[in-house]
């Protein structure tokens, strides 16, 4: 009768362990899941962000380069203003020397 009461005790016991063990694998893998559900949300607010920041680079790239092309133009026009202006004061140089 002593046995067969340590014996029932000992399976209650290893029961209600499994069960507890049970419990907190379900509670562990829950908790997973929602970390991996904020990781996703993380992860796609992300690459949105990237985007914009990429759109953003592309965006700057182009109006560089409109930039150098007008500071390209401004220095032809500079050259060839100066250029109309020296034969000017030439001729006015020339024409009081005379």
């Amino acid at each position: 009768m002593k046995n067969l009461l340590k014996n029932t005790g000992l399976i209650v016991l290893f029961v209600g362990l499994f069960i507890s063990c049970s419990d907190l694998s379900q509670k562990a893998e829950k908790k997973i899941n929602e970390l991996s559900s904020k990781t996703d949300k993380l992860d796609s607010l992300v690459n949105k962000e990237l985007k914009k920041v990429n759109s953003l680079d592309s965006l700057i790239s182009k109006e560089g380069a409109k930039v150098k092309r007008l500071d390209s133009l401004i220095n032809k026009s500079t050259s060839k203003i100066d250029s109309i202006a020296n034969t000017k004061i030439n001729l006015l140089k020339n024409l009081n020397n005379k």
